[in-house]
């Protein structure tokens, strides 16, 4: 047991690694490159950002809703949007459905009504906190991931310092002293310059993301393993057992199975449902909950223990109002 666990937290984490890079990648050139433009973009998608998000996190992995965690903590997504992502991420469900041959159109509508609930939640989230003048300062908050994470980030201001106008008027001086034209200096050796200065600057970037997704990943396997391991001691059979006592005790029940960040979580539910000890609404309670490591890396990221506490007690209640609703409007999936 402690051997396929440890397998599946390994699988599980390095699947998530491209995801991190690619993301944390994307956050360091846009705060070192866009500077006073970056805001103005994100703050044009953020008004979509619900739409897209719910649509990415329906996809079948728990990616975009580490994704969505990372670009929260430095403000270039909304509140809305995360929790959209989360909402709607599928994790594990449409394998094992597609294991079980379950019919298509079932599994489609179990994706639609996490991706509706995703899109309305978090557009109402968003125009909520816009009528309240809670959305924030409207800036990045890329840096301060960088000074938690103690991570090289500042290198690359300090080396514009050094080979930026410093090295320009060391050139000029050098031309003068030499008797070389103006523009041998403004030619190749500016471009040597800016070229020396651009690669170096990628490889700050590069290395800074690498240092961020190596620290998250490691916290990610970690907490994946232990959680992991929780699950397999308790067993499906338990957890179906303490499901069945009460309705809406199942239902709350389901809906805390769901915030355990591991894909185990995901898959006891569906495999619950499928074998008919798990109703409608309480799988949909705890599927919407189940976001993969979303609210993992929220925690591990941002650094406002209040507002990671918050989201996770709405998305936790969003999943039990949706599961009951189903549950008693007597919908058959």
């Amino acid at each position: 047991m402690f051997l396929d666990v440890l397998l599946d937290s390994v699988k599980d984490t390095l699947e998530l690694i491209p995801f991190l890079f690619m993301t944390y990648l994307a956050m360091e050139a846009l705060e070192h490159s866009m500077e006073g433009r970056a805001e103005r973009i994100v703050a044009r998608a953020g008004k979509t950002g619900p739409l897209v998000g719910a649509l990415l996190g329906a996809l079948p992995q728990c990616g975009f809703s580490a994704m969505a965690a990372t670009l929260y903590a430095g403000r270039v997504v909304t509140v809305g949007t995360l929790v959209a992502v989360i909402l709607s991420t599928s994790d594990e469900m449409v394998p094992v459905f597609i294991a079980h041959h379950e019919p298509v159109g079932r599994l489609l509508a179990i994706i639609g009504i996490k991706v509706l609930v995703g899109i309305v939640v978090g557009f109402a989230v968003d125009a909520v906190l816009r009528a309240l003048h809670r959305t924030g300062d409207g800036k990045l908050h890329i840096a301060e991931l960088c000074e938690r994470e103690h991570c090289d980030c500042d290198e690359v201001e300090d080396e514009e310092d050094v080979t930026g106008d410093g090295g320009a008027a060391r050139g000029v001086t050098r031309a003068a002293d030499t008797g070389e034209g103006a523009d041998d200096h403004h030619g190749h050796g500016h471009g040597h310059a800016h070229a020396h200065h651009h690669g170096s600057r990628l490889a700050h970037i590069a290395h800074s993301a690498l240092a961020h997704t190596v620290q998250v990943t490691a916290f990610i396997f970690l907490v994946t393993f232990a959680f992991g391991l929780l699950i397999e001691v308790i067993g499906s059979d338990a957890i179906g057992a303490a499901l069945a006592v009460h309705p809406v005790r199942g239902t709350l029940l389901a809906a805390l199975i769901g915030l355990i960040p591991n894909c185990g979580a995901s898959v006891a539910l569906t495999e619950l449902y499928l074998d008919g000890t798990l109703p409608c609404g309480q799988m949909i309670a705890g599927l919407l909950v189940s976001g993969g490591v979303g609210l993992l890396v929220l925690f591990r990221t941002n650094d406002h223990l209040r507002q990671n506490l918050l989201i996770t007690a709405f998305i936790y209640a969003v999943g039990v109002v949706a599961g009951l609703a189903v549950g008693a409007s007597g919908i058959l999936l």
